[in-house]
């Protein structure tokens, strides 16, 4: 079975190595945990999952390899350990809920009746209250209720033994959904570089005691909190076609705030041009030169435009082709400079990827920026514009 589990997670496209493995079953050789299927399945899950992206593919394949433990069609032929079930007892159930098992004479009368109802039950049973089935007040079956019984198979109706890997609390976290706040940290942690930089106010333990042995009294001594030190200049777009995508990108925007000390934003509409602002409702009176900007970050800044790019080709590649006012230089022009000055640039694009070869603009600023600067607005594609920032 264990082999199983590890040729799914492979089929599944876990990253999954073989020595990971052998970790995992060394651990059990050396009984790191009690016997219990929570906590194998939390062993295995730290064992064998290094990423977070991955944590709801192994949920489903933990439940489906192991889903026979909980069939009452398999439970005949398969020994289930007597201190497993009891173990999720002691863990599920409430203290009256205990007592009541009483009633049944006790644990080990309860296991017997067991037993003896899935050897004497042929087929499946909807209700009632003797037989194994669904949706009755028997002691045993699933989506019922009855305070001394024992769920087989299947998610309990009164949730008081519903499986950790059922649940699948980290299902928004794949590879290939749309991000929320929680999942664009993990993503933007690929872009770190750490240094001590400002007032000195952490206390340094190891340079306190070197200086105290050397002096021969205490001598605290003090250094600058470790911050990450990379420098983003964040360019987002607002209005008509982004829209829709307004949700997204407030949360790509809140999560870049908390990850990034030194972040710098600026809105634009549609296609980059002549100027920029920090407030949309003061965009018409409070702007500020995009020239400006270019000459007050420099070059070590990583560049992180955000838009779909969608919109007629001459609002990129003619002078007045803005939809708000007469540019007179085209928006081609302004892309062009960053891409120059700024050799880590990259573009994050709401619009799903199938759509790009569709799209005169994408196509336009893709070439401008670089075929492979623009990526889609997933964990995925996030994933991968961190990993080019950081080149």
């Amino acid at each position: 079975m264990f082999q199983r589990f590890f040729t799914e997670l492979r089929a599944a496209r876990l990253p999954v190595s073989l020595k990971e493995y052998l970790v995992l079953l060394e651990a059990l050789e050396k009984q790191a945990i009690d016997i219990n299927v929570q906590d194998f399945y939390y062993l295995s899950r730290t064992a064998l999952v290094k990423d977070e992206r991955h944590l709801d593919k192994f949920d489903r394949v933990f439940g489906q390899v192991f889903k026979g433990l909980d069939s009452a069609s398999d439970a005949v032929n398969t020994e289930i350990p007597a201190e497993w079930l009891q173990a999720l007892t002691q863990k599920f159930l409430t203290d009256e809920e205990k007592a009541q098992i009483e009633a049944l004479g006790g644990w080990e009368k309860l296991m017997e009746t067991l037993k003896e109802r899935l050897e004497e039950q042929k087929k499946r049973h909807e209700g009632g209250n003797k037989w194994i089935g669904t949706g009755g007040t028997s002691p045993f079956g699933n989506n019922g209720y009855n305070p001394e019984g024992i769920r087989i198979g299947g998610e309990g109706g009164q949730r008081s033994a519903v499986k950790v890997w059922d649940k699948r609390e980290y299902k928004n976290l794949d590879d290939s959904v749309e991000l929320g706040v929680r999942n664009i940290k993990v993503a933007l942690r690929r872009l770190r570089k750490f240094a001590r930089t400002g007032a000195p106010d952490e206390l340094d333990l190891d340079g306190t005691i070197s200086r105290s042995a050397k002096e021969g009294y205490l001598d605290i001594v003090l250094r600058p909190e470790r911050r990450n030190a990379v420098k983003v200049l964040l360019l987002l777009d607002i209005g008509g076609s982004m829209d829709s995508h307004i949700k997204l990108c407030e949360e790509l925007f809140s999560a870049a705030r908390t990850e990034f000390k030194s972040l710098e934003f600026f809105y634009f509409h549609n296609c980059l041009y002549e100027s920029v602002w920090k407030d949309n409702r003061r965009r018409h009176d409070e702007k500020t030169l995009t020239w400006d900007v270019l000459h007050k970050y420099g070059s070590d800044y990583r560049i992180v435009f955000v838009g779909d790019a969608t919109m007629s080709p001459y609002e990129v590649t003619y002078p007045g082709g803005s939809v708000e006012h007469w540019n007179e230089e085209a928006g081609a022009i302004w892309l062009q400079r960053f891409a120059q000055i700024y050799e880590r640039v990259v573009w994050l694009n709401p619009t799903p990827r199938a759509h790009w070869d569709h799209t005169p603009s994408i196509q336009v600023i893709r070439e401008i920026i670089g075929p492979e600067r623009m990526f889609p607005l997933t964990i995925e594609g996030l994933d991968g514009a961190m990993r080019e920032l950081s080149r």
